[in-house]
């Protein structure tokens, strides 16, 4: 048994069957949206399983029926937590907000996202970030950030980058829309439909785990490397995303979410 299945977190439910590990995002008062405390529990979580030669696929699903309804916006928007937020922000490596996505691209087994409920925002792009996603049909999905007046920056420029069409990346950032998963299966957010997705989900991860581990390791390898982006791209979603955080029109989108007459300014940025 893997010492994994004894770890204690405060977010996050483990579990081990037949070296698989299910993975459970476990805030459901709060549709499983990824706080501050999320971000750092599944990052030290992503780690360990880099170092656990028994573990052969990884389940990530959401308790109570919702994947993660995006990051915490209570918790982003928390006075005591804006110095942190800034740092990741200007540091010159990974942000923790891309390090908790983009870990599951470098974890050494195949990563299975069950959605249902919700997976919007941060959900998405942890979602984008793992190889396959199985969705139940009424799961709805958004790149939701456009909506508060920030741009996606955990990750997108890497884990989106040949599993979506670049128009549709575009459209779907641009303009916050929601959709439901048959369309998102069309245009490539999501792999599989199905009624049961943690079922779906478990048979894969056992079919794959038939496979020499080294072989699915090497398929997971070599397939990322054929879309891999420099260092740079990551830094732009930061510097975008400090530009948003202090701009006018961040403070009426705010606003705009509760009272829909609001008027944005003009473009700031160029």
């Amino acid at each position: 048994m893997s010492p994994i299945a004894t770890d204690q977190y405060e977010t996050l439910k483990v579990a081990i069957t037949d070296n698989i590990l299910t993975v459970t995002l476990n805030r459901p008062h709060k549709k499983n949206a990824m706080s501050f405390k999320v971000v750092r529990e599944l990052i030290a979580l992503a780690g360990r399983i880099s170092k656990d030669k028994m573990i052969r696929a990884v389940i990530l699903n959401g308790a109570e029926g919702t994947f993660c309804a995006g990051i915490d916006l209570g918790d982003l928007n928390h006075p005591k937590n804006k110095v942190f937020a800034f740092w990741e922000l200007i540091k010159p490596w990974q942000s923790s907000f891309q390090r908790v996505c983009l870990a599951w691209r470098d974890v050494p087994v195949p990563v299975i996202a069950v959605l249902e409920g919700y997976c919007i925002g941060a959900g998405l792009q942890l979602a984008l970030a793992c190889d396959v996603r199985i969705s139940h049909p009424d799961c709805k999905l958004s790149i939701m950030e456009a909506k508060w007046g920030l741009v996606p920056d955990m990750g997108l420029t890497q884990s989106a980058f040949g599993v979506v069409r670049e128009d549709v990346l575009k459209e779907l950032a641009m303009s916050a829309r929601i959709i439901d998963a048959n369309e998102g299966k069309a245009l490539g957010l999501v792999s599989h439909c199905s009624e049961t997705p943690l079922e779906q989900a478990q048979q894969l991860a056992a079919e794959f785990a038939e496979r020499s581990p080294d072989a699915v390791l090497a398929s997971k390898r070599i397939i990322n490397a054929m879309h891999h982006q420099p260092a740079t791209t990551l830094y732009k979603e930061k510097v975008w995303q400090l530009r948003m955080m202090l701009g006018q029109n961040r403070k009426l989108a705010l606003r705009k979410a509760k009272q829909a007459s609001t008027a944005f300014g003009k473009r700031q940025f160029r």
